[in-house]
């Protein structure tokens, strides 16, 4: 290189003469030591969350196994920088978790295909979520796993969820069974519901059980309703995802978030958790905002 310019060599290297110019300085003032690559983030950041809070924040979402954005509000952190303090700690997501022990029992899977209508009432998905009945006096929740409890074989509740594509307005009833009859005046219910809450019913989506596909009692309620009938793939209940996405806050907010006595406790305790979920948790696909702040409201 002596004796030849310095741009010449930077063009027939395909670097930029900048970078020509720091390396070869480099070079004069420290030799090839001064050649090995230095990290690019700066010397300090004076903004950067303090180790102090992101334990805070560990600790909060080890406790309470939250989202980022009720962790953000819960420790006064952004829910971005949440994101990103769960990332750096290669913590699973919470659905790939037990909702009780916290222990991770699924393997992680994600899908880059989203959709999501635009105006409430647009799209409801309807679904029925299967869950034990818990014998009098509570079940191993209750007494630990250790512990013989009576109660195996005494039957389901059959929790039946309808959402609001749009607005992710959510309405649930703890109903006997899932024939075509009870699954009829649930979607009743659940229009009038939404209709009352500015996301009158347009289409419903729901899987292919026989209850919603061959009930003379169900087609006659999509008929009063006036509503178009869409149907899951077979075999294919991400489809009709945001009502089994649902039924996940569900289980994780209400159905196993605490120990309870009775089925019927826990029938209770449905009501003022769906308040809740309706009018004041904050919902990550929302922009943190809860549910019913998109009810009649124009999209965007």
């Amino acid at each position: 290189m002596e004796g030849r310019p310095l741009s010449h060599v930077a063009k027939e290297m395909g670097v930029s003469r900048t970078c020509a110019h720091r390396w070869f300085k480099r070079y004069v003032e420290h030799g090839w030591a001064g050649m090995e690559d230095k990290p690019s983030r700066p010397r300090s950041c004076p903004h950067a969350t303090s180790g102090a809070k992101i334990d805070e924040v560990l600790a909060a979402r080890k406790e309470h196994r939250e989202g980022p954005v009720e962790l953000g509000a819960r420790c006064d952190v952004p829910a971005r920088t949440v994101s990103r303090i769960i990332a750096r700690a290669g913590l699973p997501r919470l659905w790939e978790l037990d909702p009780i022990s916290g222990e991770r029992i699924r393997a992680g899977r994600a899908t880059g295909h989203r959709y999501e209508r635009g105006t409430p009432g647009e799209l409801l998905h309807v679904d029925v979520k299967k869950l034990g009945k818990i014998p009098k006096g509570g079940g191993w929740r209750v007494h630990g796993r250790s512990e013989a409890v009576k109660g195996r074989g005494i039957g389901f509740d059959y929790v039946h969820v309808a959402v609001d594509d749009y607005s992710r307005l959510a309405y649930v009833e703890v109903l006997p069974d899932e024939k075509g009859p009870t699954c009829a005046r649930f979607l009743t219910n659940a229009a009038a519901f939404m209709a009352a809450n500015g996301a009158p019913v347009q289409e419903v989506m729901t899987d292919n059980a026989l209850a919603y596909i061959r009930s003379a009692a169900f087609a006659k309620a999509m008929a009063d309703l006036g509503a178009k009938h869409r149907r899951t793939k077979p075999r294919s209940p991400w489809k009709n995802g945001k009502a089994e996405r649902f039924n996940r806050t569900l289980q994780e907010g209400w159905a196993y978030k605490n120990a309870y006595d009775s089925s019927d406790h826990r029938t209770q305790t449905l009501t003022g958790w769906l308040d809740f979920y309706n009018h004041h948790r904050n919902h990550s696909a929302l922009g943190g905002r809860p549910p019913v702040s998109r009810c009649n409201q124009p999209a965007g």
